[in-house]
């Protein structure tokens, strides 16, 4: 009897990603659906540690964070990442991560840390920016917006596609923008004229970029104006069917508002060692290096040199549009409740 309660103790730690002595075997990355690390990348981390790296994917951010949420102090992995600069209040005010700062943190501008208790680390940046189609506006002859002001205008009527700030995280960072722009009552009374004007509203961004978006290859998509990122641009030249010179879409810098992603070890993981270990990774500089092609996306640490395609057709804003976390935090709620009522209902 007693040597088969043992065996079955043995058993019990290895299926929980431990060897026969109870060390963990296997580091656990909760993320979001867009997460993407390239076979090399992740084979050199399990190389490096010894770990093999679990990734659970659980939706887009949003989900991916109500999920950790809910198995707060009990979590399914040990990492979190994909929390960002406007959802981070809740994952803290809800004492969903352990503090850590690893020392990589020397290389990464102060602009890009967020918490002063450590306890979420910045990985990258991505700017939420619209993207207009070149080729439509140029075959109408017709000067495409240059600023956020500019979309109201009737010469633009029925052009817009935009997320719900409710359902996607690059809506919602487009609704800050026009708070960070306008101001309170402003940004209402843009949202209204917006709504004058045809906008159209979808529930994320693969919907709006790669249905109705024109400039997406391979769309059918009719309208020639879109919320994306400062990195679609060269995501575009990459993934073109053929080689191009030029960028077929470009992004109105005007209306650019910063995204950062981040990591947090959760509380009460099984490998919080291993977390940290995995934090450290994605600050190195292979990682970073590794982002912008397979998430396109661009690393927070200094000196990392951008592939060819980030350096001839991104956009990195100079100042881009910025709210702090503390007032996202405390307004966020409500801002997203009066956008559906003026745009919604």
């Amino acid at each position: 009897m007693k040597r088969l309660l043992l065996l079955g103790l043995v058993l019990l730690a290895v299926g929980c990603g431990g060897d026969e002595a109870g060390e963990p075997t296997e580091v656990v990355l909760v993320t979001h659906d867009s997460f993407v690390v390239s076979k090399p990348v992740r084979a050199a981390f399990e190389q490096e540690t010894g770990l093999r790296l679990r990734i659970l994917q659980t939706g887009d951010a949003g989900a991916a964070l109500n999920r950790a949420l809910l198995t707060k102090g009990n979590p399914e992995g040990d990492v979190f990442f994909g929390v960002d600069n406007n959802l981070s209040s809740r994952a803290l005010d809800e004492d969903l991560f352990e503090p850590y700062e690893p020392g990589a943190l020397d290389a990464v501008p102060d602009r890009y840390e967020l918490d002063p208790e450590h306890r979420l680390t910045p990985v990258d940046h991505g700017e939420v920016c619209l993207n207009i189609d070149k080729g439509w506006f140029a075959e109408r002859s017709l000067a495409p917006p240059r600023s956020l002001d500019e979309l109201a205008d009737a010469r633009y009527r029925g052009l817009l596609v935009v997320q719900n700030p409710a359902t996607s995280t690059p809506g919602l960072a487009f609704v800050l923008a026009t708070v960070a722009r306008f101001g309170e009552p402003g940004w209402q009374e843009f949202w209204r004229r917006l709504r004058a004007n045809d906008v159209l509203v979808v529930d994320g961004w693969e919907a709006a970029y790669t249905a109705e978006f024109s400039g997406a290859g391979g769309s059918e998509g009719t309208r020639p104006i879109v919320v994306s990122y400062a990195s679609s641009p060269p995501a575009e030249v990459v993934f073109a069917g053929k080689p191009v010179e030029e960028a077929p879409t470009a992004v109105v810098e005007d209306s650019c508002f910063r995204q950062i992603e981040l990591v947090g070890v959760l509380r009460g993981a099984r490998n919080e060692a291993g977390a940290r270990e995995l934090i450290d990774f994605m600050l190195g500089e292979r990682f970073q290096a590794d982002l912008p092609l397979s998430m396109f996306v661009f690393p927070v640490r200094d000196g990392v040199e951008l592939p060819e395609a980030f350096r001839r057709f991104a956009v990195v804003p100079e100042e881009p549009l910025e709210l702090s976390a503390e007032e996202i935090g405390e307004n966020r709620d409500r801002w997203i409740r009066e956008w559906t009522s003026i745009v919604l209902r």
